[in-house]
């Protein structure tokens, strides 16, 4: 990633990306505030405090879902905000803590309403539907419960009821964790960890986690360039991280093959399509470009691999 690269990816981002995209890149690379961020991400959420409008790219659903508040969640995390107080974590809590799109046990990975809006086949549902009991969003959700609702709330021991569930299917569950249910066990770990939740066997969780991620990356990296297939990056961003010891090989591999993969416009290419709105779809293709291209650099900066050597008034 050197300077000319670095410019072109830049021009791309101010000309194509969404403006939280675009926050979110000047938070990360430009010394932008988490206020930018914060104010572009408001548009998203709905009045009962969950996140729609296709903030994640291949639903258009304006209505809220676990999903797209999931979404939300990660961005939050992603540039370091943690105040509980804040009307967005806030409205997040009382969303999680209102019982819509949850059956008591899991909150709906998919919802009826993505019917009725552009949305990649995967995000279809004949009816609300867990996934058969995925922890892919629940799993997560119930972390962030834990981490930020008040400790003796009703919100508070939801999170931590569905939190035990979610840790007792990791330690013994039989079904095979896919890459974004992982990432869910992973967040929820996380936490619990941050929150003090010592009624979680956390230790027990990150050995368990350590195992499952060496499973989950795909090695075969002939199948990296065309493939939706598991990549370091979708389970840990840095060598602190605690998986990092056991992936370092593969995980420096991948800052190779962001480096030799970037196109000519200076991003990179998404390796999945949809099969029916065409005309929706090449829109979220460029938001998804510029969710990767953001990802991307936080890979390689996390690894020690590039540091922002631009100035972006040259």
């Amino acid at each position: 990633m050197n300077k000319v690269r670095f410019k072109t990816l830049r021009g791309w981002m101010y000309r194509n990306a969404r403006p939280l995209d675009l926050a979110r890149w000047r938070y990360h690379f430009e010394q932008g505030t988490q206020e930018e961020v914060l104010r572009a991400l408001a548009a998203y959420q709905n009045a009962d405090g969950g996140f729609g409008h296709a903030l994640e790219p291949d639903a258009w659903n304006p209505h809220s879902s676990p999903i797209q508040t999931w979404t939300a969640t990660e961005i939050l995390r992603e540039i370091g905000f943690a105040d509980a107080a804040h009307p967005m974590i806030a409205g997040i809590l009382c969303y999680l803590a209102s019982g819509r799109d949850f059956d008591g046990q899991f909150w709906y990975t998919s919802v009826t309403s993505n019917n009725d809006y552009p949305h990649a086949q995967w995000w279809h549902a004949e009816g609300d539907s867990t996934w058969n009991g995925d922890d892919n969003p629940t799993a997560c959700l119930a972390g962030f419960l834990l981490r930020f609702a008040e400790r003796g709330s009703e919100a508070n021991a939801l999170g931590l009821r569905v939190a035990q569930q979610a840790a007792e299917r990791l330690l013994h569950g039989t079904r095979e964790s896919d890459m974004h249910t992982l990432a869910c066990y992973i967040r929820l770990t996380e936490y619990a960890e941050q929150a003090g939740a010592h009624a979680l066997p956390l230790a027990a969780m990150k050995e368990r986690l350590r195992t499952l991620v060496g499973a989950c990356i795909t090695h075969d990296t002939a199948a990296w360039e065309d493939s939706y297939i598991c990549k370091p990056s979708q389970l840990f961003m840095t060598r602190d991280s605690i998986f990092y010891p056991r992936n370092a090989e593969i995980a420096v591999y991948e800052c190779e093959f962001i480096t030799k993969t970037q196109l000519e416009d200076g991003t990179w290419s998404i390796p999945w399509s949809w099969d029916a709105y065409p005309d929706a779809w090449a829109v979220s293709k460029n938001w998804w470009k510029a969710n990767g291209a953001i990802l991307n650099l936080r890979y390689l900066r996390g690894m020690g691999e590039w540091e922002v050597a631009c100035d972006c008034n040259e």
